[in-house]
């Protein structure tokens, strides 16, 4: 654990110093902010770099740690060399956001991260929370699976495909566990840390986007504490919902806080609420746009303050584009969707600074676009050879892939599968982000160039997932909406501050101004009150058990016979390659799977008949567990007669194919 910690500590040294070389002229915090960030891109890049040349292993996270020493003796050599921007009362007023925003946000965060991600409890289970039960056990496939493998690597659940859904995030995770952490702590440590980021990142992004004191704070409020108005549905006696025989406040209270997905923000049946809370059902359980956000968000920084028309040009800039085209760049495999919305993003606000910026006196045309093309360039340099080799493979149709990624669809899930719209267009929104969503239309009327400039940007992730469904799963589309909605709050903060200031010396501005921020808070109050307290079994003490000898007892690459379960020790708990896992994963990254399903069946039954399962998919071990026993016929007598079993216990069996 604490050789974890130490390689995880000097990167972050070597990112702040990187970022006091090169942007000297940034704001304290953003320096710190941002380093921190750097080094955390570095840690998960750097080594994936020297897997592809040998393996994910000691010796390239080494060479990693010594890759990383040479790039920021680069960066001193290259750096900026004037006096770094001092402390003064703005850094002092945002510290204070910080200490009372993104400090218990973080602290919520933690807390969220450790129970939701294999608690250990007293008997020896790994619980789960609601939000992870379904993703999480395929992330630990990941993080386990990808020790010691040579990238490339394959599905560590479909071998012979290659791992083309976007891993970084998880080989994050990955490199602590290969460095002495425990599972537990590989996934909540940096898990924990990337929200912090996310939680500063947002605060620090207000600050340059917004206007006043306070709206930076109100911009990040209402980003991690979406809801909608979700609530209304829950506590609406006259609609007759009565979900536990009673139509009490109390009992409605009990239903969210016991139910499975009863919150007032996630509700798709029947009330269609699909505006899930990004901190309980986004960045917890989908590690992989935690990734995403934590190195996005710097990136949409960088975009603010290098290109805003009032801006003050340096001899430096010059090193802060090549920062953002590289860091833009290396997003496809940490997340693909915070690529793409960026790119789409930073499309808007080209045209719009190429309509608008000519009327600056000094800012020419040609200029402005010329360092638009050194930051694209640079991005898309960097950015295509993974869009190459893995996302495109997977997007449009590769060899093992059953359907198309790009289909036309309009109005996300509203209108499911293309088969019409459940809600009315607007109100699908109103009622599902709620008043912030309203102050955002409202400020469509407002003539301040920085809101235009904001809905600029915006627009163009807003129109592409609103046309094209980029994943079998429709739902998934949200990963764009998300972050052009956090454009859409700093626009919403900026317009709810200066309603506040219209409104001084009305009578009951305070009241108004209560029962609002009530109306906005309370459906992600009761999702995350909910989610605090949800816990659910994943995997017992005795598959545990199974797990842990079948990690410390057979070969890394051996191949392993199991059910297609998604709680799965062999893959989740050990790392080792299972012949197929569940269709929860597998159908929605576009694998159609009956023929290994249909193998995997027919062996269990017939073990003597089917031998040729075993050499097809060349597999050394056979498990089997309660799942095999109830979704199988599983013949064990002649599997202990054909194979020699070298453990079991109350939960599972397990034989070896040959000596």
């Amino acid at each position: 654990m604490l050789s974890s910690i130490g390689y995880f500590l000097c990167f972050q040294a070597l990112g702040v110093l990187n970022i006091r070389w090169l942007l000297p002229g940034r704001r304290p915090l953003d320096r710190l902010w941002l380093g921190m960030s750097l080094g955390l891109l570095e840690m998960t890049w750097l080594p994936a770099l020297f897997a592809f040349a040998t393996a994910f292993d000691a010796a390239a996270h080494w060479m990693a740690m010594g890759a990383g020493a040479l790039l920021s003796l680069g960066c001193f050599f290259l750096r900026d060399r004037r006096a770094p921007k001092g402390w003064d009362e703005k850094e002092t007023q945002l510290m204070r956001q910080m200490l009372a925003v993104a400090l218990p946000l973080t602290i919520l965060g933690g807390y969220l991260q450790y129970t939701h991600n294999m608690r250990v409890d007293a008997w020896g289970n790994w619980n789960v929370g609601q939000s992870t039960y379904g993703d999480l056990p395929m992330h630990m496939s990941f993080v386990t699976g990808l020790v010691g493998k040579r990238f490339p690597a394959d599905y560590p659940f479909y071998p012979g495909t290659r791992l083309s859904y976007p891993f970084l995030t998880d080989s994050l995770s990955a490199s602590f566990y290969l460095m002495g952490s425990g599972l537990q702590a590989a996934l909540i440590v940096p898990g924990t840390f990337m929200m912090a980021l996310c939680f500063t990142g947002v605060l620090i992004l207000g600050r340059e986007m917004t206007a006043g004191r306070k709206t930076a704070a109100l911009a990040a409020l209402l980003f991690f504490l979406n809801g909608g108005l979700g609530f209304l549905y829950d506590f609406d006696q006259a609609a007759g919902y009565d979900p536990d025989g009673s139509l009490t406040v109390v009992g409605r209270l009990r239903a969210i806080m016991e139910g499975y997905y009863k919150t007032p923000t996630n509700q798709p049946e029947p009330n269609n609420l699909r505006w899930s809370n990004v901190i309980a059902d986004l960045m917890v359980p989908q590690r992989t746009l935690l990734g995403g956000w934590a190195m996005g968000i710097p990136c949409f920084y960088l975009l603010e303050t290098l290109f805003r028309p009032e801006r003050t040009e340096g001899k430096g800039e010059i090193r802060g584009l090549i920062l953002l085209g590289i860091w833009a760049g290396s997003l496809p495999l940490i997340h693909t969707h915070t690529f793409l919305a960026l790119g789409l993003g930073s499309l808007g606000v080209m045209g719009y600074d190429l309509i608008h910026g000519g009327k600056k006196k000094g800012r020419p045309r040609g200029r402005t676009l010329g360092r638009y093309a050194v930051y694209g360039g640079l991005a898309l340099a960097a950015a295509l050879p993974q869009l190459i080799g893995f996302t495109f493979a997977q997007t449009f149709q590769g060899e093992a892939a059953t359907h198309s990624f790009l289909t036309f669809q309009f109005n996300w899930v509203n209108n499911p599968g293309g088969g019409g719209m459940r809600d009315f267009y607007l109100w699908f929104y109103v009622k599902n982000i709620g008043l912030p969503f309203l102050m955002m239309l409202f400020a469509i009327f407002d003539r301040d160039p920085r809101q235009r400039r904001l809905f600029a940007q915006m627009l163009p992730i807003v129109i592409a997932a609103e046309l094209i469904r980029f994943q079998p799963n429709e739902y998934d589309n949200n990963k764009l909406f998300y972050l052009a909605w956090m454009l859409g709050c700093m626009i919403a903060a900026n317009f709810a501050r200066k309603a506040w200031t219209m409104l001084k010396g009305l009578p009951g501005r305070r009241a108004m101004a209560a029962v609002t921020g009530a109306v906005i808070f309370l459906s992600p109050a009761l999702t995350l009150a909910r989610e605090t307290v949800s816990t659910y079994q994943a995997f017992s003490a005795a598959a545990v058990e199974a797990g842990m000898y079948i990690r410390d007892h057979t070969p890394a690459d051996a191949v392993f016979l199991t059910g297609t379960q998604h709680l799965n020790p062999v893959d989740s708990i050990a790392g080792r390659t299972i012949v197929c896992g569940p269709d929860l994963w597998l159908y929605w990254h576009g694998f159609d799977t009956t023929e290994r399903k249909a193998d995997l069946e027919r062996f269990y039954e017939d073990p003597a008949g089917n031998r040729d399962v075993i050499e097809k998919y060349g597999a050394a071990y056979i498990y089997v567990s309660s799942y095999e026993r109830s979704s199988y016929e599983v013949d064990e007598e002649a599997l202990a007669a054909l194979y020699t079993p070298v453990f079991e216990n109350g939960e599972a069996a397990l034989y070896q194919v040959s000596p």
